[in-house]
């Protein structure tokens, strides 16, 4: 097992080059099973969890092609159903949650998928309903092996159909949109998910041949084709990256500098930030953050506490609820901060109140925290990483904090962060990667 040693205290300076977003990767990458022909897509983020993904599509037969590290053309031509039923499928499938999206592709275009249980972060119960109500409104058959745990789901060719979501789930969208495209007839989704990975996931369907409107809002209407082609895609720079180094540099004191972030795909994220009282400068494409030595929340206009709480998109979004409360910490003010849609994901905050920080955790939905506004530094402690945001937040808390720090399980940063460790030195950090 990886660990991080991190000696804080120091300020940072430079510019950091987001990667391609991870949740986009993950849906993308299962939809080149829609079709037998090449699909080239660019800016591929190298972290564990797409690696990952890549290697159960090659068990499956896709032919990947690697022109460089970011950019792969993959073949779904010659694909081997029977590789669902194996126990090393199962076992690589179940260690990554994102690996549920197989599923839809797989039944459109090949009548049965199998699915075990998926892993992923620790971060409270995250139930696949949405997903699988979804594929029997198409006319799917749903079967679950509780002594295997293996979900079954078959059918012969989809049947388009009118459904409103019980919730706007991200990854339930990606996958009924994909299972919809190859339907006969047509599909109406209500209460769809609208974040920006779902609109670039119907982009490269509808640019493979498929009809999809209504992309970027809530009700989708998708017309079933006969079959999809190729096509060529670009995915956008991790916004949750983006959102992490807003705090780094806030946290650091640090002038950072965050290029091409495609801002408008950003939503409130810079907002959110900003409320926190850190100062954000956009320059063309890029964002700059200057180095502040105090930054204060801001208080409803009625005088009442800042809330800063997650929801489904155009809302902020949960990924960065983890990065908001550790950037608290060194703020003017109190805020609360309201963690709505997984009752797991604030319980790394134990790790904070021993460096020091001022929370209180007043459920495992809501932490209150009040800021030290730099009269107290962080300390550095021994920690382990017990989920991919919650395990950058602690490495930004160590990178601030005075002293020396180890964070071990740091394999669940790699899952989310390429190289972050190589790239936050190439700005003047200290930080040393051990077995």
């Amino acid at each position: 097992m990886s660990s991080f040693e991190i000696i804080g205290g120091n300020t940072l300076k430079g510019e950091l080059f987001p990667q391609g977003a991870k949740n986009e990767a993950l849906q993308i990458l299962c939809a080149v099973l829609l079709t037998g022909e090449d699909v080239t897509i660019h800016n591929i983020p190298d972290i564990h969890d797409v690696n990952k993904l890549i290697e159960i599509l090659q068990d499956l037969g896709v032919e990947v092609t690697h022109h460089n590290m970011h950019t792969c053309t993959f073949a779904a031509k010659n694909i081997d159903t029977e590789t669902l039923k194996t126990d090393v499928y199962r076992k690589k499938a179940a260690s990554l949650r994102g690996s549920v999206m197989i599923i839809g592709p797989m039944l459109a275009r090949f009548g049965v998928a199998y699915m075990p249980q998926p892993g992923g972060d620790k971060i409270g119960r995250r139930r696949l309903d949405t997903h699988f109500t979804g594929f029997q409104k198409l006319g799917a058959t749903f079967h679950f092996d509780a002594d295997n745990k293996v979900y079954r789901v078959e059918a012969g060719r989809l049947k388009g159909a009118y459904m409103l979501l019980d919730e706007a789930s991200v990854t339930g969208t990606a996958n009924i949109v994909m299972a919809a495209v190859l339907a006969q007839g047509t599909t109406t989704i209500f209460n769809a998910a609208c974040e920006p990975y779902l609109v670039q996931l119907c982009k490269m369907l509808n640019n493979m041949g498929a009809n999809i409107t209504g992309v970027g809002s809530n009700l989708l209407t998708i017309h079933g084709v006969e079959v999809l082609k190729g096509c060529e895609h670009t995915m956008l720079p991790d916004m949750i990256e983006i959102g992490s180094f807003i705090g780094l540099a806030a946290m650091t004191q640090s002038e950072i500098t965050i290029k091409n972030v495609n801002y408008l795909a950003l939503g409130v994220i810079p907002d959110v930030f900003m409320r926190l009282g850190i100062q954000i400068e956009m320059k063309g494409d890029d964002l700059f953050i200057p180095a502040q030595e105090h930054y204060e929340v801001e208080t409803f206009m009625d005088g009442s506490i800042m809330t800063i709480a997650d929801a489904p998109w155009p809302g902020f979004t949960p990924d960065l609820i983890s990065i908001a409360l550790v950037t608290a910490t060194q703020a003017k003010g109190t805020v609360l901060i309201h963690q709505k849609m997984f009752e797991s994901r604030l319980f790394f905050v134990d790790k904070l109140i021993d460096m020091g920080a001022q929370i209180i955790l007043c459920d495992p939905h809501r932490a209150t925290v009040i800021g030290l506004n730099r009269q107290h530094s962080l300390k550095g402690v021994c920690m382990s990483s017990p989920d991919i945001r919650a395990g950058v937040a602690l490495l930004i808390a160590a990178l601030s904090a005075k002293g020396t720090s180890t964070i071990d399980n740091i394999d669940q940063i790699d899952r989310g962060y390429q190289f972050i460790d190589e790239r936050l030195r190439n700005i003047g950090a200290n930080i040393r990667r051990f077995e």
